[in-house]
């Protein structure tokens, strides 16, 4: 079982910066995959980025390309999100998740784990 905890969420304005962290618990945080992801209200959760188990490969959904970077440190069991230039429609509740293959994957289905989430809000 792997616990996922996200933070780094907040109110900033658009054009603005945000890190986001998700911390897991337990020792095999190395060989997991992971995703982050967003569901704005009343919408579908989609995948932003992912890295794979090593931080050698990543994904990106087109929206984010530019703005958004993601990376891992093993030894702090904890992977991040680098959000610049935010919008608007950026506004969601963001989530982090684990998968077990290790790989990078774009799609929600190939996920384990979870995190609850944390709050993005961007003023215009």
């Amino acid at each position: 079982q792997v616990q996922l905890v996200e933070s780094g969420g907040g109110l900033v304005q658009a054009g603005g910066s945000l890190r986001l962290s998700c911390t897991a618990s337990g020792r095999t945080f190395s060989r997991y995959g992971m995703g982050w992801f967003r569901q704005p209200p009343g919408k579908e959760r989609e995948c932003l980025a992912a890295v794979d188990w090593s931080g050698g490969a990543t994904y990106y959904t087109d929206s984010v390309k530019g703005r958004f970077a993601v990376s891992r440190d093993n030894a702090k069991n904890t992977v991040y999100l680098q959000m610049n230039s935010l919008k608007p429609e950026d506004t969601a509740t963001y989530y982090c998740a684990a998968n077990f293959v290790g790989a990078a994957y774009g799609s929600a289905d190939n996920y384990n784990f979870w995190g609850q989430g944390t709050q993005v809000t961007v003023s215009s």
